[in-house]
């Protein structure tokens, strides 16, 4: 395709794209005034539903779908690193050399936060569906109380805390049972993603239907996606070196 052609594509989309944006604007409340239409209708909805925390219920029930991108672009970028990060034929891997000191101090917080931070990652994950917080979230602190293991100078420590394959498991089960819980509201409701389970009581933690366990698979999901890529990173930097290039390029 010729560049003219390619600008000429480009431009027809792009005025497509800026009319649409033109009517939403056009169409939404006036900023600041009396009237919230979407908050009214998400609020109501999480009600009905028994979803204390309504950014639970817009993320895991009213608009599932997005959540379910947003899961795929994570496990899409996690992949790219894998492949791009990989070891060439001109790189070894070599035990980390023990270089520098850690503070004592350091050392000390490092291994009293590492347990803490894991128990909260985890009321995150458990109570998204009750107060601030989820699966995404819940699932990032997760993987920082584990890397914490390496700010006490322990990379060691870490690789046998985290072997990457479980990891690796774990990222695509996530993933599998947030598609699964979708198709199994299909099946029973007609509808990809539908809530299907029992509502249960508002404000308890056996609450909001599939939401929990849509917590559960995204913390999952992200709490060992987040463990694989920073991984990767790691071995790159630390384990793997340039090594020698073959005869056949000329060196």
């Amino acid at each position: 395709m010729s560049r003219r052609a390619r600008t000429l594509v480009f431009l027809v989309g792009a005025a497509g794209l800026a009319a649409l944006l033109a009517l939403v604007f056009l169409d939404m409340p006036v900023f600041g005034g009396s009237v919230h239409r979407y908050r009214d209708l998400a609020v109501a909805v999480a009600a009905r539903q028994a979803t204390a925390n309504v950014v639970a219920s817009v993320n895991f029930d009213q608009r599932a779908i997005d959540t379910l991108g947003e899961e795929t672009i994570l496990l899409g970028s996690v992949i790219g690193v894998a492949a791009l990060l990989r070891p060439t034929r001109r790189e070894r891997e070599q035990r980390p050399p023990r270089t520098g000191r850690t503070l004592e101090t350091t050392r000390l917080a490092g291994y009293v936060l590492l347990p803490v931070t894991l128990i909260i990652g985890f009321d995150v994950v458990a109570h998204g569906q009750v107060t601030p917080g989820g699966g995404f979230q819940g699932g990032v602190v997760l993987a920082t109380g584990l890397h914490l293991l390496y700010l006490t100078g322990n990379y060691r420590a870490l690789v046998r805390l985290r072997p990457v394959r479980i990891f690796d498991a774990g990222e695509a089960l996530g993933a599998s049972l947030f598609v699964a819980l979708g198709l199994a509201g299909l099946a029973v409701s007609g509808a990809f993603l539908r809530n299907i389970f029992p509502t249960g009581t508002f404000g308890q933690l056996l609450s909001a239907g599939t939401v929990p366990v849509f917590n559960l698979a995204v913390g999952v999901e992200v709490a060992c996606g987040m463990v694989v890529l920073l991984s990767h990173f790691f071995e790159e930097d630390i384990t793997v070196t340039a090594g020698a290039r073959s005869a056949k390029d000329g060196e």
